[in-house]
This record gives C-alpha cells, structure tokens and sequence, in this order.
C-alpha cells in the first residue's frame, strides 16, 4: 500500500511564497516522484511541473521562472517552491508518484491567493 501526504497550502496574498510537500510511505521500494499538477475550479486538473529520473525538470510555462520542483530519494518526498504567486495559481494541487506500473496521486492541498 501506498500513502501519500500532502502539506503546506495555503492562502497567500499575490507575490507571495509557500512551499508544497509530499511524502509518500508504505510497503514501497524503489517508488518515484513524478511531478506535480494543479485543478482549478472549472477547469481539466493540468501539469506544473515534473521532474525525470535523471533528476531533469520541465515546467508549465505559466510557472517557469516562479516555481522550483525538486525531491528527496531518500525521504521518499517531493517538493514544490512557488514564488511570486498570482491570483491565477489558485487552485487544488496534487502530487504524483509512480510504482510498481501505476500512478499514485496526493489527497490535493489548497493554494489560494489573493489580489
């Protein structure tokens, strides 16, 4: 079984920061983090930010230049930086990792931010 643990969402006025974790545990091995995406009200759940085996990172282009993703093999943890956010980064987020053949996604956290 895998479980995954989201934290650090939250409301944020615009040119803020938080810092988004995920950590994953259970009867796991060799589990990887994947990326993170993001649900807006109304809108399809869509792609922040992921990052590859190899440790390369890809980025919306809403979000490069503002948001770092990186992770910790060892904690079995993912992480998200967002800086200089905007109103139009509110929304639900929510990790994923993948093992053995399937994905695994995060319960979501809540990132609001006010103008």
């Amino acid at each position: 079984q895998v479980q995954l643990v989201e934290s650090g969402g939250g409301l944020v006025q615009a040119g803020g920061s938080l810092r988004l974790s995920c950590a994953a545990s259970g009867s796991i091995f060799s589990i990887s983090f994947k990326g993170w995406y993001r649900q807006a009200p109304g809108k399809q759940r869509e792609m922040v930010a992921g990052i590859s085996s190899d440790g390369s990172t890809n980025y919306a282009d809403s979000v490069k230049g503002r948001f770092t993703i990186s992770r910790d093999n060892a904690k079995n943890t993912g992480y998200l930086q967002m800086n200089s956010l905007k109103p139009e980064d509110t929304a639900v987020y929510y990790c994923k990792f993948h093992w053995a053949g399937r994905d695994y996604w995060g319960q979501g956290t809540q990132v609001t931010v006010s103008s």
